[in-house]
């Protein structure tokens, strides 16, 4: 029997081709994500060992907010310790130096005079020298002073410059004329990142102003260990600090970047998982279709004393053959893709680990999934086709298709039951009440769980109840051409509609790509109304100053330019700061008093918020104040991040707003007695001074800011406008990887064409012998091709939006406040589903059209 089954691959390989492409294209988007991933992971590992190259670190021993640390770019920021505490570890026995370490942000300008941008990576000034030991001089000299840099080899190339070159760099809030006296190299690569280097001595004035610094790292001297140098100088360091091995720095650091790593690599294998979803579908359809017209010689085998478990498992070995030959080339296919993946990287400055590593687990679990895949998609038809008596076999020609009524009935209620979840989600997350239901039970619910359950739920009810509904809604879509192309239209709609299974199992894939599609669409148009509905409504300000970058902190002097302006009336900077909130590290917003009076017109649940800023009291957003219990009145303990000081404040206001993400808000003169006291600006709220004009007031800003050259000035449409083309570039991101699944749909239509092309061989035959074209033929196969993918796509349509609308309710807490159809892209993908069907029956076209009459009509 295993040979029937291989011989039979053979004999039919066209047949099996697309089931084959199907798996291949899914197994090559998971060893591409897990090939993508490793390559990552082996670039960070490189830019870690040969960075953190230190023998022993001290930092501060508590762990500090995330989102507002200046501090290291790996691993979980600490508090900063003193740089005079480096003198101190410096005297330390088997240490030979104790280095404090400063970097930070800084602009330069590139020799076109703009400055240099990346598509992500920063650009960070790190102190160079001829005693670092991470760096190593290629040409020209050390930078001495501060009127002098040098630039890493990649930095150099994207600026166009080189030794002895002069430029600018933005330093300290303020544009500092240098020279470029040599270019340096380092042993990993960039990453993109464009690395400025300056005298020791002036990165330590520049990024340590207020004193102190994220670690100090300390070289041993002689051959005393990690472990016992670190010991020693644990012994000589304050309370608030503390020292641990290079080793355990490095490990740190690669943790994490391995839970970055981790969530990109599920954020991918989602995807990867779909598109193995969709070409299940395909070889589903296949393995059903070729049951269907091998039935004879199934019954013939069993005639001859073959077991209905012997011909099961020659599908099955079929399904295997399917599943190893996809999987394969697939394997291929996913590492040519991330070379080409790393190529295009490398393109655009962002270098890449050289290797592009390739593990034995990935091979053996992309080829056990593509197996797997096809196996599981081929045992319903396998089992059909086992079990069906030899007579009986012999008998039909083409086996009708069974009732839909059952599956009418489980499709229905799966649907329902996901919409009553989605519904149910939207109102527990949308309420501002801890019992919207009144039932305890419900009301403990996750709203998000129940979003992921009830999606689920009504996406699989469509696709359960899509063949009792596909002669229905097919019938309606086809009234165009069954009016249009006579009789073209009718003979196609007939067949389309005649098995009504087959239809919806190869819409099903593109229903699925489609509802997606269209969720994400909507997503995406609501969160770009919402943006604009808050910054429409809440942001009082004229124009609002922020780093070109968006999430990018400004140059220090900005603030400063900006206030001194005649035109300005109000200039109102927001700072973001780091304390602990009752214990708690958390992220402090800082602003002036009068702020939500003259520059943001945040919704208030309690309180009078400018009233509790010129009252030293906090304010506190409307999530915080749920999940900590907190009310107007309660106190709140403020710790600075080194511990040293602390002070009580009372909650005087609570607010819900999407523009500020902290969840506490303080004065100036509050923060300022407990936190640090140099903290970055990020935006700069500017009125306009009585008797100016706005544009005189843009004017004005852009002049003042255009020697920091990384700044924009933004009116209320722009802000929206910039945070929508953020949502935009998500978008397009998703859309591509939502592609594949599209891509995979159209295979299944073609080959669901083509196959149901064999099994009508005769019937095709006829219809020519009567005096039907071939480009007659050619347009029922189009028209066929048409209704198949345009049926796939309204259902998906209507899934996805319907599955989109409730996540206003759940994520509104997060600024999702509106929901919005984009009709245009609807109509759009209903276009793309024409197109598909157009482009998906060519091949299906050219082959029936090819067929010899005399052999079709005499096929049995």
């Amino acid at each position: 029997m295993l040979r029937v089954a291989l011989r039979g691959v053979r004999a039919h390989l066209v047949r099996f081709l697309l089931s084959t492409l199907a798996v291949m294209l899914g197994v090559a988007f998971v060893v591409g994500t897990f090939t993508f991933r490793a390559m990552l992971s082996s670039t960070f590992d490189e830019i870690i060992a040969t960075t953190l190259v230190a023998d022993v670190y001290v930092r501060g021993a508590e762990e500090i907010d995330a989102t507002t640390s200046a501090g290291s770019s790996f691993g979980t920021p600490h508090a900063p310790v003193p740089v005079a505490l480096a003198d101190t570890v410096a005297g330390v026995d088997g240490v030979a130096r104790a280095v404090p370490d400063a970097s930070g942000p800084i602009v330069l300008v590139a020799a076109d005079g703009t400055a240099v941008t990346t598509s992500g990576p920063p650009s960070i000034g790190i102190a160079v020298g001829p005693d670092e030991p991470t760096v190593t001089l290629a040409s020209g000299a050390w930078p001495v002073g501060g009127t002098q840099i040098a630039l890493e080899e990649s930095a150099a190339s994207a600026a166009g410059l080189t030794t002895g070159d002069a430029t600018t760099v933005v330093l300290a809030g303020a544009p500092q004329p240098v020279a470029v006296t040599g270019v340096f190299a380092i042993e990993a690569a960039a990453a993109g990142t464009i690395l400025v280097g300056l005298d020791p001595a002036t990165a330590l004035a520049t990024y340590a102003p207020d004193g102190t610094v994220p670690t100090i790292s300390v070289y041993a001297a002689g051959d005393v260990s990690e472990k016992v140098l670190a010991d020693r100088v644990a012994e000589v360091l304050p309370e608030g600090a503390e020292s641990l091995t290079g080793e355990a720095m490095r490990d740190e650091a690669r943790e994490g970047v391995e839970q970055i790593l981790g969530f990109i690599e599920t954020f991918l294998l989602v995807f990867a998982a779909i598109a193995l979803f969709v070409g299940a579908f395909i070889i589903a359809n296949t393995f059903a279709m070729s049951v269907r017209e091998r039935q004879r010689e199934f019954a013939l085998l069993r005639a001859l004393g073959a077991s209905p478990a012997q011909v099961f498992a020659s599908i099955l070995a079929q399904a295997v053959a399917v599943g190893l030959l996809g999987a394969a080339a697939g394997v291929v296919l996913g590492r040519v893709l991330v070379s080409g993946l790393r190529a295009a990287f490398g393109s655009t400055g962002m270098e890449l680990s050289g290797r592009v590593p390739l593990s034995v687990t990935s091979v053996v679990v992309a080829i056990s999934l593509g197996v797997l895949v096809s196996v599981v998609a081929a045992a319903v038809p396998g089992r059909h086709a086992a079990l069906t008596p030899p007579v009986q076999a012999m008998h039909d020609d083409v086996a009708p298709d069974r009732g839909t009524g059952t599956r009418a009935v489980v499709g229905l209620v799966l649907t329902l039951v996901g919409a009553g979840l989605l519904v149910l989600a939207s109102r527990l997350g949308s309420s501002a009440s801890a019992d919207p239901t009144g039932w305890a039970l419900v009301d403990d619910l996750n709203p998000r769980v129940l979003l992921a359950v009830g999606a689920s739920a009504a996406l699989v009810g469509v696709l359960v109840l899509s063949p009792a509904i596909a002669g229905a809604v097919i019938t309606v879509l086809a009234v165009p051409a069954v009016a249009a192309i006579r009789p073209l239209g009718r003979l196609a709609r007939g067949n389309v509609t005649r098995s009504p299974r087959r239809t919806s199992n190869t819409a099903g894939a593109l229903l699925i790509g489609m509802a997606l599609v269209s969720a994400t669409g909507v997503i995406a148009a609501s969160t770009q109304a919402s943006v604009r509905s808050i910054v429409d409504e809440q942001v009082r300000a004229d124009y609002v100053v922020q780093a070109a970058a968006a999430t990018g902190a400004l140059p220090p002097g900005v603030t400063d330019a900006v206030t001194g302006l005649p035109a300005v009336g109000q200039a109102l900077a927001l700072r973001l700061g780091t304390l602990d909130v009752d214990g708690e590290p958390s992220g402090a917003t800082v602003v002036p008093p009068g702020f939500f009076t003259e520059a943001l017109d945040a919704p208030v649940v309690e309180g009078d918020p400018d009233r509790a800023l010129a009252d030293g009291e906090a304010v506190v957003s409307r999530t915080a104040a749920r999940d900590e219990a907190w009310e107007v009145g309660d106190t709140l303990t403020l710790t600075s991040d080194d511990g040293a000081r602390t002070q009580d404040v009372r909650v005087g206001a609570i607010i819900d707003t999407q523009v500020i993400s902290s969840d506490v808000v303080l004065a100036d003169a509050t923060y300022a007695s407990v936190g640090a006291p140099e903290i970055p600006t990020y935006a700069v709220y500017v009125t306009a001074a009585p008797g100016t004009t706005t544009a005189e007031l843009r004017d004005a800003l852009t002049e003042a800011v255009k020697p920091f050259l990384v700044v924009s000035v933004l009116d209320c449409e722009e802000l929206a406008n910039a945070a929508a083309a953020q949502v935009d570039q998500v978008l397009v991101i998703l859309y591509a990887l939502l592609g594949l699944s599209i891509v995979i749909a159209l295979l299944g239509i073609v080959n669901t064409l083509a196959l149901s092309i064999i099994e009508r061989t005769r019937e095709i035959g006829l219809l020519r012998a009567v005096g039907l074209g071939r480009l007659q033929l050619a347009g029922i196969i189009t028209i066929e091709s048409v209704l198949t993918a345009v049926y796939g796509t309204v259902l998906g349509v209507i899934t996805g939006i319907a599955i989109a609308a409730a996540l206003p309710g759940v994520l509104a807490e997060q600024g999702l406040t509106s929901l919005a159809v984009p009709w245009g892209q609807v109509l759009a993908v209903l276009g793309l589903a024409v197109v598909i069907g157009l482009v998906a029956s060519v091949w299906p076209g050219i082959r029936a059209s090819r067929l010899p009459v005399l052999e079709a009509v005499t096929v049995d």
